[in-house]
């Protein structure tokens, strides 16, 4: 795979050695067992897949190649670069600004810009519309698009199901810049609803076989249907794909229960299924399944606790964190400063969005076991900062130079 050149503070001297590691000894990656850091007092059993991505490390990579070709431009990116607080600070302090925030709202006037200006296009990628906006000013949106190549895969998987006259279901969260993005640029080629979860989708299943009345799905699915759209029929014939972030086993939950639904509804046998649902396995992104598949064996071993670092917005992260929540506790922390002390923790919760303080969250016993990963859009040097703060409460750990030993070859 591409090596890419990104700046050097978001590497680690700790993690990224073990990523390598591991990399060289499972180089088809068939071994999803986790690392273990044994210092004594405390155990740590890190993911086997986590952190930066393809995607991720092409984007800051373009970014940080736009600031240094442009020093005397204004520099702005559409919304975040990626779901991480330390990478869109650190853009910000190299006068990136942003163009909206991450609901899509505007916060620089279009007509601020200039056909000078330089213009980023996020990981997620971006609407047509804002696209056309930005073409009309004169910019050129195609120098610095980082747009995740797997994001792209999907939009186009979209427009060839389109062209087969199927009518493209998103799985996705409807206000997230990805899902956006995949929306605006199928529904150029196909009718396109967006359904959120299994729940959405099992209400979009009783459109198609006609148990709930048309009308009701225009409120329903308020805003998230493209315009002319026609359940009677547009919902015939149907592809799933998906925002690449969501969780690989939901999607394929949502795109197996579509296709009974209609296996059952129109009566078909093994051969006619094509006839009324796409197959699109294959725009299910690599990345995410490793990351959610390693994440599943880290669960397989007996921990205290879990960690899952990364940005709060981030849609791959918040999966893994429910992932672990459903077998033990775990703190969702943005970095090592969210570790108050040996005692304290301030970790974000999922159920009410907001970031809350546990105390006593390293239990009295010894030997403590820790699992620790994050998400695609978080940076190893965040990892090694909670690693490091962890170990930090155990005076009697073993130095942390003598495990990476093992490690250095």
């Amino acid at each position: 795979m591409k090596s890419f050149d990104i700046p050097e503070y978001y590497r680690s001297r700790v993690i990224s050695p073990i990523k390598e590691f591991r990399r060289k000894r499972d180089k088809l990656k068939r071994d999803f067992t986790p690392t273990l850091l044994d210092f004594g007092p405390v155990r740590f059993l890190i993911a086997r897949h986590f952190g930066f991505c393809y995607g991720v490390e092409n984007a800051i990579e373009i970014a940080y190649k736009a600031i240094a070709e442009n020093p005397d431009k204004r520099i702005y990116l559409l919304s975040e670069m990626i779901h991480n607080p330390d990478v869109n600070a650190d853009l910000q302090s190299r006068g990136v600004q942003f163009l909206m925030d991450t609901a899509g709202r505007q916060l620089i006037p279009w007509s601020d810009l200039t056909a000078d200006d330089v213009v980023i296009i996020p990981a997620f990628g971006t609407t047509l519309e804002t696209q056309q906006q930005l073409a009309a000013i004169g910019l050129d949106i195609a120098r610095y698009d980082t747009t995740c190549p797997f994001v792209e895969k999907v939009w186009n998987k979209a427009g060839q199901i389109g062209q087969k006259s199927y009518t493209v279901v998103v799985h996705g969260k409807p206000t997230h810049e990805e899902t956006r993005a995949t929306f605006s640029h199928s529904k150029e080629a196909a009718p396109t609803v967006v359904v959120k979860d299994m729940k959405q989708a099992k209400r979009l299943a009783k459109y198609i076989t006609h148990e709930l009345p048309t009308d009701q799905f225009f409120t329903e699915f308020d805003g998230q249907y493209s315009a002319g759209f026609d359940p009677e029929r547009d919902l015939q014939r149907i592809g799933v794909v998906n925002q690449t972030t969501m969780l690989a086993s939901d999607t394929q939950g949502i795109a197996d229960y579509l296709k009974q639904v209609m296996v059952s509804h129109y009566q078909l046998q093994p051969d006619q299924v094509d006839t009324h649902f796409a197959n699109t396995r294959d725009t299910l992104c690599y990345a995410t399944n490793d990351n959610q598949d390693a994440t599943y064996a880290l669960l397989t071993h007996p921990a205290d606790f879990a960690i899952v670092a990364g940005g709060y917005n981030s849609s791959n992260t918040a999966h893994l964190v429910e992932l672990c929540a459903e077998k033990l506790p775990t703190y969702f922390i943005e970095s090592a400063q969210k570790i108050l002390s040996d005692q304290l923790i301030r970790h974000f919760d999922l159920n009410t969005k907001t970031e809350t303080v546990t105390e006593n969250f390293i239990p009295d016993h010894r030997p403590v076991t820790i699992l620790l990963t994050c998400g695609a859009s978080c940076p190893d040097a965040v990892v090694e900062g909670v690693l490091l703060r962890l170990i930090s409460f155990f005076p009697d750990a073993q130095p942390i130079d003598a495990l990476m030993l093992d490690f250095s070859a």
